[in-house]
């Protein structure tokens, strides 16, 4: 696990380019604090400059980067890891090809060298690499299947920038970019800006499973997709026939990811994702493995009796920490700095902690992330199919004075996430346009609120366009749309966001079984039935694991990974919370209506009505833009 950066300029000299490479490494030391390089040649009459930190999980002596071919004509720099790279090794050396290191870097590369570009669609794996190849006056830019490793790009003039993190770009261009429109919208949708967005203008981020080619000759560059995304075609295979493949497949991409030459443990928060993998590793393991857990101070948060009980199944060495707002305040501005754009995912506070105490017993562990989207486990995908049903009998004004009475009699005071809170929220989602999934996992503001939010000259309402046009679906009906929907928005814009800062934060290399291409395409060919049968979520996912766990473990609910902020906003962050609500600081900004975000915010305060989800968001975007414009 690495950073890497890059540079092609054609008005700087070798020296300043170094230098800005290095300061650019030197921003991601956490990223890969074990060993650095640098690479910097001339090209077409500009010089192509290539940067890693490393992070060192395999071939710890010899795999330093970067990395050249023989004749020195190709560069590589890699982050991620490759975890069928001795498979394709064994391929490669049955060839007459020859190896120097026991790295994946080096099959990459080989590989490379033997079939160009489509050698980055076998790899399996996560990864955000660059290649350099002199002999056709090209560089490579990839990003893996799910987005898993991030990637970062901007033309500005004649130099063209690439990186890992925001902040090595933002820290080395000689200038602040201002606000992107689209992207501001996206995150007060969302709570988060999903690929190809940033919040800044002419900075993107490159989308999974793409390949950018940089044509050195023209100074220009295309992107293209690396696998064609599967279309469904259902199977005929009996649902045991299909849980038992599904075993299979589960068991093998745990074991695939559980390669290392550093020691490797699990996050076990006791939901059915995190189990199952903690199962399978502990299952495939000789000696005992190492369990994580974060438990809470409030009970209504805490979990930990859940991930006991799995902990004691597989008799692993399990660590639980419980953690108050305490233990978080201290950490708070350097989790949501890391950032370097608004991200308001309360989880990624807890994920940072739970990957902070990891850190001092393992330096890689296994998640249970991917395992919603690909076996259909979120409410939402409730949601979605009651909202077709409800609306086919429930009259638009019947249910415009259903939604009126809920506001008034499930209001909440405090950030307590129970019954009252679930119900409301399910009114609430009910949507009665054919975009209804659109407004579903709209977590902060819908529509009507980002009119009275922003300013007019910040309103864009056209900003899930390019992911209507890129997933295929405009008006999403059924599961499998709201699971192709979710792998190009909320998969890679927040759920791998969340995990890659918080653990690399920690220098701590997470691995995630379910995100494996094809199990999320096999699953693509089954009944939706078997994936969210009645009011089972990931059905056949439980189903096929339900024999070595407790009878109804696995049918147990779980609420997530969330931290009470709304309640923290009300006491330690209060002032803080003012101090950006302040109506000359709003002003000053001219993005928000200055009259509703004062409501907002006193209307949480006061406890009239909780609004934890649009005032955190609120909240972390003004310390963002505190952070970067009034430094």
């Amino acid at each position: 696990m690495c950073g890497i950066n890059g540079i092609i300029s054609k008005n700087n000299g070798v020296q300043q380019i170094s230098e800005t490479l290095t300061k650019m490494n030197d921003l991601i030391i956490h990223r890969g604090p074990d060993d650095h390089g640098i690479s910097v040649s001339n090209s077409q009459e500009s010089i192509v400059a290539l940067g890693m930190r490393r992070l060192s999980i395999i071939d710890l002596s010899s795999g330093h980067q970067p990395m050249f071919s023989e004749d020195k004509k190709i560069t590589i720099v890699f982050n991620g890891e490759i975890y069928n790279f001795k498979t394709l090794k064994d391929e490669l050396i049955s060839e007459g090809i020859q190896f120097k290191t026991t790295s994946d870097t080096e099959v990459i590369l080989k590989l490379y060298e033997k079939i160009g570009v489509a050698a980055f669609k076998r790899l399996d794996g996560m990864f955000a690499l660059s290649i350099h190849d002199q002999n056709i006056d090209k560089v490579f830019i990839a990003r893996d299947y799910f987005g898993e490793k991030p990637l970062y790009y901007t033309k500005q003039g004649d130099s063209f920038y690439w990186a890992s993190e925001l902040k090595s770009i933002i820290n080395c261009i000689d200038h602040k970019p201002k606000i992107n429109t689209k992207g501001l919208n996206l995150y007060f949708r969302l709570t988060y800006i999903p690929a190809p967005y940033t919040i800044y203008d002419g900075i993107h981020k490159l989308e999974p499973n793409s390949i950018m080619t940089f044509d050195l000759k023209s100074n220009s560059f295309e992107i293209q997709s690396m696998h064609e995304l599967p279309i469904p075609k259902k199977t005929d295979v009996s649902f045991d026939d299909a849980k038992k493949e599904v075993n299979e497949r589960v068991y093998k991409s745990v074991e695939s990811r559980s390669i290392s030459d550093v020691p490797l443990g699990t996050f076990l928060s006791g939901g059915v994702d995190s189990s199952v993998v903690s199962y399978c590793l502990a299952d495939m393991t000789d000696s005992k493995i190492d369990t994580f857990s974060i438990g809470f101070e409030k009970k209504s948060y805490d979990e930990t009796d859940k991930s006991q009980v799995v902990a004691k199944l597989i008799n692993s060495n399990h660590h639980e920490y419980i953690i108050s707002e305490n233990d978080l305040k201290h950490h708070i501005d350097d989790i949501l700095h890391n950032f370097d754009e608004p991200f308001a995912d309360s989880s990624s506070l807890p994920t940072y902690l739970v990957a902070n105490r990891t850190k001092s017993s393992v330096k890689v562990a296994l998640t249970g992330d991917g395992g919603d989207e690909i076996f259909g486990g979120y409410n939402k995908y409730y949601i979605g199919k009651i909202n077709s049903k409800y609306t086919n009998i429930i009259p638009k004004g019947i249910h415009g004075a259903i939604n009126n009475l809920s506001t008034k009699l499930l209001s909440r005071k405090d950030d307590s996430r129970g019954f009252k809170y679930k119900l409301n929220k399910l009114i609430k989602a009910i949507d009665y346009s054919d975009g209804y999934y659109w407004d579903i996992i709209s977590l902060a503001f819908s529509t009507d609120d980002i009119n009275t939010l922003l300013n007019s000259d910040y309103q864009d309402l056209s900003m899930f366009d390019h992911f209507k046009n890129v997933s295929g679906i405009d008006n999403p009906k059924s599961l499998n749309d709201f699971r192709r929907i979710d792998k190009h928005v909320s998969l890679e814009g927040d759920m791998l966001v969340k995990v890659d800062r918080t653990s690399m934060l920690n220098s701590l290399e997470c691995r995630a079984p379910f995100l494996n291409r094809e199990l999320y395409e096999y699953t693509m060919t089954l009944p939706e039935d078997y994936l969210l049968h009645k009011w089972s979520k990931k059905h056949i996912l439980k189903e096929a694991f339900k024999d070595v766990f407790p009878e109804g473990f696995l049918e147990k609910s779980k609420q997530g990974f969330g931290v009470p902020v709304g309640d923290w906003l009300r006491n330690n962050l209060k002032a803080e919370l003012l101090s950006y609500a302040e109506t000359s600081f709003l002003q000053q900004q001219a993005i928000f209506e200055v009259k509703n975000i004062t409501q907002l915010v006193n209307d949480h305060l006061t406890g009239k009505q909780d609004q934890t989800f649009k005032v955190w968001a609120f909240f972390c975007f003004q310390k963002w833009y505190k952070n970067i414009y009034l430094k």
